[in-house]
């Protein structure tokens, strides 16, 4: 469970990004935050990862308070939540395989571990065929289920997904949704922020709506109102 407890956050000098923000995340929910850029969105998420501390407030990942969390053990908070960014932020000098076996080598897994595990990832997001592809020679979509399976190959309980169709069209946007709707359907917490209305609408899922860094609407089974 992710609890937000009256979170504020407040940069330097006065500029208000969240303010007195509470809301709960069950396990395998499907959550969606929506809102105009500049709304908290993605301050949001990186509070939820300790890459931000708040101004105000606790923000709980099951029992654990995350401004807590020593720097020494906030590797271990993070190998729990994957996260997938617009961006894709892939490594251009490897392969599709390399890439998702690198977040495995940085968890200290064993290259029998790595071996075993990778191909099944890049079946769930359909890469089996791209395993020996370079970013460059892939197309945006592909790049983006590159990052997913990265994301997911350690098994988190939770995944961040930070814009990841903004930069993709129509096709390539319903098929990262697809994906996200699969690992979600095996248990995996997805929280998506983004802007696409089509998307939050198909959903049927939670929606939480924020406006000037304050949750206006929260809809069990929310559509696109701004």
């Amino acid at each position: 469970m992710i609890y937000f407890d009256k979170v504020s956050k407040v940069y330097p000098p006065s500029m208000v990004a969240l303010q007195d923000i509470s809301f709960t995340v069950e396990p395998k929910e499907f959550v969606s935050l929506i809102g105009q850029s500049g709304g908290g969105k993605t301050t949001l998420l990186k509070l939820l990862l300790a890459e931000e501390k708040p101004t105000e407030g606790t923000i709980f990942f099951e029992s654990v308070n995350v401004n807590d969390f020593p720097r020494s053990k906030l590797p271990e908070l993070r190998r729990r939540i994957g996260v997938v960014f617009q961006e894709f932020r892939l490594l251009s000098n490897k392969t599709t395989f390399e890439n998702v076996a690198f977040a495995m080598e940085a968890s200290g897994r064993t290259p029998e571990e790595i071996n075993r595990d990778v191909p099944h990832v890049l079946e769930l997001v359909d890469l089996v065929e791209k395993a020996n592809h370079f970013p460059h020679e892939l197309s945006g979509g592909e790049r983006q289920r590159v990052a997913i399976a990265r994301a997911i190959i350690n098994q988190p309980d939770v995944i961040l997904a930070d814009e990841p169709t903004g930069n993709l069209d129509p096709l390539n946007t319903w098929e990262i949704i697809r994906i996200l709707k699969k690992i979600n359907e095996l248990g995996t917490t997805i929280i998506l922020a983004t802007h696409n209305k089509s998307i939050i609408d198909s959903l049927g899922r939670r929606v939480i709506t924020l406006e000037k860094g304050k949750i206006v609407r929260d809809d069990k089974e929310g559509r696109y109102v701004l």
